[in-house]
């Protein structure tokens, strides 16, 4: 049986990804963007199975209209993907207060509105999947992202205890962790702080990084996709791409081995 989805951040990288794997198998989707002309081309090749519709999701109102709209459109909702997202890049001293509130207004609310929208509908249908766009940025951290990290750790605990309050409903979550692919996540969608010339040499040295790093393009996004979304018991967590499956487990296993090495003054502390 086909599917109903409603895809956040549909008109490039990612999500339009995410909306091609499901209207060329035959599934419907509500496919928002901030504008919608980027999403003519799908409307006239798939005429209505696709739904463009306007949204920006830090407007809590018109986020609760735009799944309204959907779901009379359709007359339901089983795939429910959060992707509208971007990227700040800056030292944690550099960043603005207004810079980091922008970013969990995307990145941590725009999410918070769309799945408290949504789960009205899915606890009446018992039933339906929603994916989490998070990162490998959700679980580790790397310098002159801490602004990005502070939005991916918070939709990474937000989404686990999600997960386990809606079970009992038949609803499924799922955080998707992309490593590093060739999008604009990191260029025309970012926000850069300004520089300040203390951290040139951590600048330079992330630039000279950058350069040589060859980042794959998100080609295989709609078959991992489908494979996510069609699976009888959904993962909570699943890794896109090799460059996550290979750094992520050294970096966590960092982590527990100097948890381990201080584990007598987690002793201490309880006075033994």
């Amino acid at each position: 049986m086909s599917k109903v989805w409603f895809v956040t951040g549909s008109s490039k990288g990612f999500g339009r990804e995410f909306v091609l794997a499901a209207l060329e198998r035959g599934d419907k989707v509500a496919a928002t963007a901030r504008n919608t002309d980027t999403l003519s081309d799908l409307v006239e090749k798939y005429g209505d199975a696709v739904l463009p519709i306007s949204l920006d999701v830090t407007d809590r109102a018109q986020v609760f209209a735009a799944v309204k709209t959907a779901h009379e459109a359709f007359g339901r909702l089983d795939v429910v993907i959060n992707n509208a997202g971007y990227g700040l890049f800056g030292a944690v001293e550099e960043i603005t207060d207004q810079q980091l509130r922008d970013q969990l207004d995307v990145n941590l609310f725009g999410v918070l509105h769309v799945t408290q929208a949504v789960l009205p509908i899915l606890r009446e249908q018992k039933s339906g999947h929603i994916i989490q766009i998070s990162s490998i940025g959700g679980l580790v951290a790397f310098p002159n992202l801490g602004g990005y990290h502070a939005s991916k750790w918070a939709l990474e605990a937000l989404s686990d205890s999600l997960a386990q309050e809606v079970a009992g409903f038949g609803i499924k979550v799922t955080l998707i962790e992309p490593g590093g692919f060739d999008t604009d996540w990191s260029s025309a969608s970012a926000v850069v702080a300004d520089a300040q010339p203390q951290y040139a040499p951590l600048h330079e040295g992330m630039a000279a990084q950058r350069a040589t790093s060859v980042q794959p393009k998100p080609v295989g996004f709609g078959a991992a996709i489908l494979k996510v979304v069609d699976a009888e018991t959904a993962p909570r967590r699943v890794f896109f791409g090799e460059m996550a499956t290979q750094a992520v487990p050294h970096l966590l296993n960092q982590r527990l081995a100097e948890l381990a090495e201080w584990a007598p003054v987690s002793l201490l502390a309880e006075g033994k």
